[in-house]
């Protein structure tokens, strides 16, 4: 009977603060052949006594020194023969999620990369951070998914910036806060201690009603020029 390495891939994406919000991939440079030299999704063998869920934690943590994820999700399974020049490589990917209030102690080898600028990547690793996106994108829609890029507290404006990078469009933050609040996503916190960036009252603070992943309108969509249903 043919035995083939199964392996698991880790995408995982945070949104990075900046005069714009950035949706980034966490990447490694390769020491060894095949692909010595180039950016590469953390990943490693499945060793015999292990789950894959098991596999991602540990290789997240040894390769990269990432000990946590807000949410975490097997995304589908690689097989071409090809994939790998070296040997016959099974991967089965997983998309994970950091908040964007995470303290993180990463490794010097770990990179957090655009994905609106990614590089040459290793293997088929393009294609798998493709298909993350797609997986992100479509869920931002009928879930709050979005709490695990979210910080525990934040302003509509903050979390618009937020929804656009995953979105990769413009987002009105009036229809959002309309939406979420309907669909029982968020909840007000406080306002902030200063005014805002235009004067006028400090803008309010929000936070998610949940830190777990829930399907809450599974018809809806998000997207360009289009308004969800109230």
């Amino acid at each position: 009977m043919a035995k083939y390495r199964h392996e698991v891939l880790a995408v995982v994406l945070r949104a990075a603060d900046g005069e714009q919000v950035r949706l980034q991939v966490l990447v490694r440079r390769r020491e060894h052949e095949p692909f010595a030299g180039e950016l590469a999704l953390p990943s490693g063998p499945v060793e015999v006594d292990e789950s894959m869920e098991d596999a991602v934690t540990r290789h997240l943590a040894s390769q990269l020194g990432l000990s946590g994820l807000a949410h975490r999700e097997q995304l589908e399974t690689y097989s071409d023969p090809e994939r790998d020049p070296f040997e016959r490589t099974i991967a089965t990917a997983y998309l994970g999620l950091v908040p964007r209030d995470a303290e993180l102690s990463l490794v010097s080898e770990a990179v957090w990369v655009d994905v609106t600028d990614l590089p040459e990547m290793a293997f088929d690793h393009h294609l798998v951070i493709e298909s993350a996106l797609k997986r992100l994108r479509g869920k931002f829609s009928y879930t709050n998914i979005a709490f695990a890029l979210a910080p525990a507290e934040f302003t509509m404006a903050s979390l618009r910036g937020i929804y656009e990078a995953a979105l990769g469009h413009e987002v009105d933050v009036t229809n959002l806060l309309r939406v979420l609040q309907r669909r029982g996503q968020i909840e007000r916190v406080g306002t902030l201690a200063g005014s805002g960036a235009r004067g006028g009252r400090p803008p309010s603070t929000w936070k998610f009603t949940s830190n777990e992943y829930q399907v809450t309108d599974p018809f809806a969509a998000l997207g360009p020029g289009r308004r969800t249903p109230a």
